[in-house]
């Protein structure tokens, strides 16, 4: 017997998430609830210009109570090409367009509690164009060279997940 979705209750709706409470029929007979964090999706970049760094963000992040190291990213608008978000958020958080923007894959952020569906790209030709930031947003933008930026998510100084994950899939294409 597989899954099977009994009912849905809508808690919550945001600006950004909303939370439901799905009641499930296991494969066994037994049923449970499960939270459920919808999210319309996202793009996460891998900014990387001629002298073969990578440019990150640096952001506070009230959930956790500071700042971390993360790629640029940012949420989908209802309907929209992830491929035009990556290119408004790269201007509106690095202040740069690219001229290339490669897809390098997807993935779920965390399947566990929620359906968020990152689209993964990496930008190079990077140009000065800036776009104005969410008005919610304050960030520093930080410059690693490739190979740095590879060690720092090994050791830890990495954290964000779409970042780890970004780097991962990224560092095949990496300058050296």
């Amino acid at each position: 017997m597989p899954y099977t979705l009994i009912s849905s209750q809508p808690i919550y709706r945001g600006r950004a998430v909303g939370l439901r409470v799905d009641h499930v029929r296991l494969p066994d007979g037994q049923t449970a609830d499960w939270e459920v964090v919808e999210h319309p999706g996202a793009v996460t970049l891998v900014p990387v210009d001629n002298e073969g760094r990578i440019w990150f963000v640096r952001q506070y992040r009230h959930s956790i109570a500071r700042e971390l190291l993360e790629l640029p990213a940012g949420t989908l608008e209802p309907g929209e090409d992830p491929l035009l978000c990556a290119s408004r958020e790269l201007q509106e958080e690095i202040g740069m367009a690219a001229g290339r923007l490669q897809k390098l894959g997807n993935f779920y952020l965390a399947p566990g509690y929620s359906q968020e569906y990152m689209h993964l790209y990496m930008a190079a030709d990077l140009t000065p164009s800036a776009l104005p930031m969410d008005p919610d947003e304050s960030m520093t933008v930080v410059q690693v060279p490739a190979s740095e930026a590879l060690h720092m998510a090994h050791d830890g100084r990495i954290s964000d997940a779409k970042s780890l994950a970004a780097l991962l899939l990224a560092a095949p294409h990496l300058p050296a």
